[in-house]
Formats: structure tokens, C-alpha cells, sequence
């Protein structure tokens, strides 16, 4: 017992001692994490999800401009007022999502080709190839906000008005010919009726107000519902969870580097001379790896509850379960590196590759829910995803603790697996 807790003593004091490395690992999940967390929707703030677009109007009809405010209104939207030129550049450097061009005569054709059906005037979108998903929401949105505004002026504006005046006065002029015609007529007499109604009732009213409009408009609203049993959606959660596990694996793969290295100098003999049984310095080796990647992934969680509002919503206890397995699981990833590689550098290089993709397949870097639901089963099988899933779920999902017994067992099944291929291995090539 002694030789173990010294043994144990020895790696601790060994890392610390290395100030630059211990730096890294403390200060490298958090700069990540935040940086990942503020793209992925950072705390929830409505003001980092906004779409940024430019709305350019060449017309200055009444439709034109109460489109304009509509779209300015609307809290999804961040819109800038810019000349085509620069709205055109601007897309093209990816600093803006999207640019909408309202063309001369806008008010005017919109309105006729409401009831005609014809000559329908066109409104260019440029937009950034690489968030084509934006384009559709875009669409969506300047779609309600021209229906409402076009159906308004037409119904109760001075525009409709004139407009269904002379149109009546071409039909009249023509029915004889097409009495088919007589039927949109009569409908635009029962519009004109209604306009004349509307006017008469509040003369000096004028045109409904772009906030209120009497026109068509979407006939539903959403009521919008976070699922999560704790706080709202935190993108740092996420991030952190991710960039916990990728450097603190990368912190198991050190240690295991190092075993490598001590049996290059033959340090690994001299130990085994004392005499300490080769179990003896694995354990000692797995415990102060586990100790280590505690201490990291508690700092990193210390940091995000200070500053990035990262908070344990779930069980505490799962939380620490979670931690606990996933920090033995890098510790024997460690050994298992250290059994079955050959030199330090070929190993280094072939186990950071293997790291890599397994963070990537765990979740760490983009949501697990982002891949295909081929690949979503099929990274069950890794065991960086089983990390991801139980932090998150005990950090902002804020799910009790049965939600924590799955990534505990798989985890544990892993650090199973592994530490015994590494002790298998390790006895073999003593016995040789």
C-alpha cells in the first residue's frame, strides 16, 4: 500500500510540476467550450440566434415601406438598411445571411397581380450558400409580410381603391365579349363595397397602420416550448461536456505515452526490481490519471458555472457518477495505449487520430442529434458519446438520476474492457 500511494504521489506531483502542460489542460476545454457554446446559442440570449439579412426597397410605395417595417419588426430578424452594392458584398463575405430587393413599382404590380394573377412582380434573395437553411425561414417570413400588407392596401387602402375602379371599368368594357368575366366583376364590386364601408365608418382613420393591418395574414400563431427539465437551452453545457472530453483523453493519452517512455529508459524494470508487482504500478497509474482528469473536468464545470451560467440542473449525484466513469475510463484508454503501442512517437501520432475520432463521432465537436440517424446508432458504440449524453442530460437537460445509470454502465463496461486488455497485455510482455 505504501508503494502504491507513493507511486500515486510521484504522477501527481509530476504534473503539476509541469506548469506549461497543466496550463494547457486547464485553459484549453474553456476557451474551446466558450467559444463552441456562443456559436451553439451560447446561454439562450434571443439576441445570438438572430438571422442577420439587409432589406434594399427601390420602391417607394406604401406596400414597399410596410413591408420594410414589418420585417424590422419582427424579433427573429436583425435588418440593416444598406445600398445593393455593399448588401451584395456583404452576403458574399458571409457577413450577412441573406439580402432582400424590393423593386421599383413593387406596391403597384404586387397589388394588381393579387386579383390578376399575372405579372407578379419579383423580389431577389441573395443569400449565403452555406446556410441555405436560413433562406427558407427568410422566404417564410417576407411572405407573411407581403400577403398582409398587399391584401391590406388592396382591401382598405387608396391604392386598392383606384385599382379596383379601373379594373371594374376594363370588365365592364369587355364582359360583353367574355361574360365569364362578369363573376370577377361583381367580386370586385363586393371588395369595393367593403372599402367604401370601412371609410365611411372612420373617414378620418386613413390606411390601417403597418402593425395592425385589416389584411390577410397567417391564420395561426406558434407558442414556442423549451423541452428541458432545468433551465433553457445553454450552448456552453454542451461545448464544455465536448471539450472536457476531448483534453482530458488527450491527458490519458499523455499517460499512456509516458508508460512508453519509462519502458524506453528502462525505468519500467527498475520499477519492477524494487521489487513492485507490474499491478501495482498500473493501479497506481490508473488512480492518479483518474484523479487528474477530476481535477480538470471539475475546474472546467467551476468555469462555466462562474462565468457561463453552466449549472448542474439535474441529479448531483448522477452528475459525479457520470465523472467518476468517464475519468476511470481515461485512465485505463491510458494503459490500453500504453499495452498495445510500440514506440511513443509512432503511438502518439496513431492514438491522437484515434482520440480525434472518437471525439468527433461522441458529440463532442458538433450535437450527436446533427448526424444521420445511421450514424446517431451508430456511435452508441463509442464510448465519447456515452460522456457527452450523461453530462449534458445532468447539466442543462436537468434529467434525475436513472438518466445518468446508462452512461454510468456503458462507461464502466468500456474502463472494464479496456483495463483488462491492458492488464492481459502487460502481463504477457512481462512473462516474455
Amino acid at each position: 500500500m505504501t508503494a502504491l500511494i507513493a507511486l500515486i504521489r510521484k504522477d501527481l506531483i509530476l504534473f503539476l510540476a509541469d506548469r506549461r502542460a497543466l496550463l494547457l489542460s486547464l485553459t484549453m476545454p474553456v476557451m474551446l467550450g466558450a467559444f463552441f457554446g456562443y456559436l451553439f446559442g451560447g446561454s439562450g440570449s434571443p439576441e445570438n440566434v438572430k438571422i442577420e439579412i439587409a432589406v434594399v426597397s427601390q420602391d417607394q410605395g406604401e406596400i414597399s415601406n410596410r413591408i420594410v417595417a414589418g420585417l424590422k419588426a419582427d424579433g427573429s430578424l436583425h435588418v440593416q438598411d444598406l445600398a445593393l452594392a455593399v448588401a451584395r458584398e456583404q452576403v458574399l463575405k458571409g457577413k450577412l445571411n441573406a439580402a432582400i430587393l424590393i423593386p421599383e413599382g413593387f406596391s403597384k404590380a404586387a397589388g394588381a397581380a393579387l386579383f390578376g394573377g399575372r405579372d407578379k412582380p419579383e423580389i431577389q434573395i441573395f443569400y449565403d450558400p452555406s446556410q441555405s437553411a436560413v433562406l427558407g425561414m427568410v422566404k417564410g417570413m417576407l411572405t407573411q409580410q407581403v400577403m398582409q400588407h398587399v391584401s391590406a392596401e388592396m382591401f382598405s387602402g387608396k391604392s386598392g381603391q383606384t385599382f379596383i375602379d379601373q379594373s371594374i371599368e376594363q370588365i365592364d368594357a369587355t364582359v360583353a365579349s367574355d361574360p365569364a368575366r362578369a363573376e370577377l366583376r361583381d367580386f370586385l364590386k363586393g371588395v369595393k363595397k367593403f372599402q367604401t364601408r370601412n371609410q365611411s365608418a372612420d373617414p378620418a382613420s386613413g390606411p390601417a397602420p403597418s402593425g395592425g393591418s385589416a389584411g390577410l395574414s397567417m391564420p395561426f400563431v406558434t407558442r414556442d416550448q423549451a423541452m428541458s427539465s432545468g433551465p433553457r437551452y445553454n450552448g456552453y453545457a454542451h461545448s464544455f461536456a465536448g471539450m472536457s472530453v476531448q483534453f482530458i483523453l488527450f491527458m490519458g493519452l499523455d499517460a499512456g505515452v509516458g508508460i512508453l517512455l519509462a519502458r524506453r529508459l528502462g525505468l519500467w524494470k527498475r520499477l519492477l526490481a524494487a521489487p513492485i508487482g507490474s499491478s501495482t504500478i498500473l493501479s497506481a497509474r490508473a488512480i492518479s490519471c483518474s484523479l487528474i482528469a477530476l481535477g480538470l473536468l471539475a475546474f472546467v464545470y467551476l468555469v462555466g458555472a462562474l462565468f457561463f451560467k453552466v449549472s448542474i440542473a439535474g441529479s448531483a449525484v448522477g452528475f459525479v457518477g457520470v465523472a467518476l466513469c468517464f475519468a476511470l475510463f481515461t485512465a485505463t484508454f491510458g494503459l490500453f495505449v500504453a499495452a498495445f503501442g510500440g514506440t511513443p512517437e509512432a503511438t502518439r501520432g496513431l492514438a491522437t487520430f484515434a482520440t480525434l475520432i472518437m471525439v468527433m463521432l461522441g458529440g463532442s465537436w458538433v450535437p450527436a442529434f446533427m448526424f444521420p440517424q445511421w450514424l446517431q446508432t451508430a456511435t452508441l458504440l463509442v464510448p465519447t458519446r456515452w460522456a457527452v449524453d450523461g453530462l449534458e442530460a445532468m447539466t442543462w437537460r436537468g434529467l434525475p438520476l436513472e438518466a445518468a445509470l446508462a452512461p454510468v454502465a456503458a462507461l464502466l463496461g468500456f474502463s472494464l474492457l479496456f483495463g483488462a486488455l491492458a492488464l492481459w497485455k502487460f502481463g504477457r510482455d512481462d512473462r516474455a
